[in-house]
């Protein structure tokens, strides 16, 4: 990130550089943190948009209070804070990191009565994975992912990332391009990412049972593809369906739409990006640039 770049930390706006916690803050040293992530896009006519933000600020909050965090500050206040930001950076797509975390460099895990801080950042952004639109290879994880029965899976909790990291350092050091995690012996969700399959003109997904993370991205999937006539199905995946299955995305606010032609060495389909995988990047494409007027009010305009 820029180190000039305008920053917002507990109610001021600094320049990134000058933003500076003691390097034993809590939630380094323990992974309390929570976060968002949240992207911006230029839309028609050089409009900027958030996509989404009303919900993305909704799980904020949720995973605040999940880990009983009193943020101190507003929904409202946060989301003009993010409004600002944009501004201030002149920032078109981006990425959008709202960050809470406990500013306190005592030795000891217990949270109580101490200072919690927020910050939001942002900073250009593009696609996530250099070769997205040319589909990517995965490996599925020799690492489980983690479970509501060890930590509460709704949360994105800074914690939490901890399994995907070391899921994706394996897929990575195999030379592949992201990993796939199972849970309870089936399919969860890339370490960042919710997937999806299709077989039969039919998508489907790992169901919320599945200790995924309710992704928003996956969330508008789901409500956008009955308009182009595919159903769409939540349940248990097995990982021998997805060396069979027609087609395989990840779905992500990063991620967005990136399609998976291969896993652990065998093709999906006939090795190259689907038709319907096409189909369904090009809609989210266009909802999240302003393209489509029936989704326009899923879009905070900043200009």
């Amino acid at each position: 990130m820029d180190p000039s770049s305008k920053i917002w930390l507990d109610g001021e706006i600094l320049k990134y550089s000058d933003a500076k916690v003691p390097i034993l803050t809590h939630s380094l040293q323990y992974g309390s943190g929570i976060f968002e992530g949240i992207r911006s896009y230029k839309g028609e006519n050089g409009t900027t948009g958030i996509f989404r933000l009303d919900e993305h600020i909704d799980r904020f909050f949720h995973t605040a209070s999940i880990y009983s965090m009193k943020l101190g500050y507003s929904k409202e206040e946060l989301k003009k804070a993010i409004v600002d930001i944009l501004k201030d950076n002149n920032l078109e797509d981006s990425y959008i990191r709202p960050f809470a975390f406990y500013n306190d460099d005592s030795i000891g895990m217990a949270t109580k009565n101490k200072k919690i801080s927020v910050f939001i950042g942002a900073m250009p952004f593009g696609a996530y994975f250099a070769n997205k639109m040319e589909g990517i290879r995965c490996k599925v994880s020799s690492w489980n992912r983690i479970n509501s029965t060890i930590l509460p899976v709704q949360a994105k909790a800074s914690g939490n990332y901890i399994n995907s990291i070391i899921a994706s350092n394996e897929a990575y050091n195999l030379g592949y391009d992201e990993a796939i995690m199972i849970s309870n012996g089936y399919v969860s969700e890339g370490p960042g990412e919710n997937i999806f399959m299709i077989k039969n003109n039919e998508l489907i997904t790992p169901a919320p049972s599945d200790d995924i993370l309710l992704g928003i991205t996956r969330d508008t999937i789901i409500k956008f593809a009955p308009s182009l006539g595919y159903k769409v199905i939540e349940r248990r995946i097995s990982r021998a369906e997805l060396y069979l299955a027609d087609e395989v995305f990840f779905a992500g606010t990063a991620a967005e739409i990136t399609p998976i032609i291969e896993v652990d060495n065998i093709k999906i389909g006939n090795g190259e990006v689907g038709e319907i995988t096409k189909k369904i990047a090009e809609k989210y494409n266009d909802i999240v640039r302003g393209k489509n007027s029936s989704y326009l009010n899923s879009i905070t305009y900043i200009n």
